[in-house]
């Protein structure tokens, strides 16, 4: 993870700041930094979006694959994730630095997103036992400002809101063997419904108190971070503690009903700009660096 170093004059204005629910650029404890999300933004995957949340910047593409089910769920496709940390995002990333980071992103979104209860993946099913879709999901951290997790399941639940795969068509030919037939119309498509994916809230812990979205000054204050994935319900799907610190239960509760209440907010306004955006269709007017 990208690190800054903080004076202890610096760390202290920073804890005091938060003690008063005034942090370093003026947010309080449980607001967001400014961000912006752009869909199909890569033109050969099935869905891709982009989401920049203060300094840092996502990129996300699906690509859906035919497959074949895991023997244990013959009835449901699945979700495979790779993160790349671009060199550029931080100099900590050179070389192999990135690797250890992108391996423990991937676990932990593995664990957030492919499961029963965040999505339909018995709608990725083609044929029990036989054929699925796989959706591989690839995700490359462009700049690093600090909260990766929030910033990237914003931008996986985009870019599964923006993924259209196609119709398939299942026939036999005379020696009784299936024949699979993607649909060439790209109208003809299925949508995945991502009214229950998750986003994910990282709360840290820093002093007495707790903050969302957290700058790497803030990070480099915090002894210990809560990350909690949560849906439209505010129901709490998955939950992991990260940091050399400790936190005591009734840190773990605040912190816990906090992510629940932020995480709940999010999804509405996340779902009603995606739905606007997607209205547009081709007037809409792109303005990231892939446009």
């Amino acid at each position: 993870m990208a690190t800054v170093q903080v004076s202890e004059a610096e760390k202290v204005y920073i804890l005091h700041g938060i003690r008063d629910d005034l942090r370093v650029d003026g947010r309080g404890c449980e607001d967001y930094r400014h961000m912006e999300i752009e869909t199909d933004m890569v033109s050969n995957t099935d869905g891709s979006a982009k989401v920049t949340l203060g300094h840092t910047a996502v990129l996300v593409g699906v690509k859906a694959e035919i497959g074949k089910p895991r023997p244990m769920l013959p009835n449901e496709g699945y979700l495979e994730f790779f993160v790349d940390c671009s060199a550029n995002a931080t100099p900590e990333f050179e070389g192999r630095g990135g690797e250890e980071l992108g391996t423990e992103l991937s676990n932990t979104l593995y664990k957030v997103f492919n499961n029963k209860h965040s999505l339909d993946l018995k709608s990725l099913c083609i044929s029990r036992g036989e054929h699925c879709w796989v959706l591989y999901v690839d995700v490359l951290l462009l700049q690093c400002d600090g909260n990766l997790y929030d910033a990237i399941s914003i931008a996986i639940k985009a870019a599964l809101f923006n993924t259209k795969i196609p119709k398939v068509h299942i026939s036999a030919d005379e020696e009784g063997r299936k024949e699979i037939e993607l649909s060439d119309d790209p109208y003809d498509c299925m949508r995945i419904n991502v009214e229950n994916v998750p986003c994910v809230v990282t709360l840290c812990k820093v002093g007495h108190r707790h903050v969302v979205d957290a700058t790497l000054q803030e990070k480099a204050c915090s002894v210990a971070s809560l990350i909690i994935s949560v849906t439209h319900k505010g129901t709490v799907t998955c939950t992991r503690k990260v940091g050399g610190g400790s936190l005591d239960p009734e840190s773990i509760f605040e912190m816990t009903e906090a992510g629940k209440r932020v995480g709940k907010a999010l999804h509405a306004p996340l779902m009603a700009l995606l739905q606007q955006e997607e209205a547009q269709g081709k007037r809409r007017q792109k303005v990231g660096f892939l446009s």
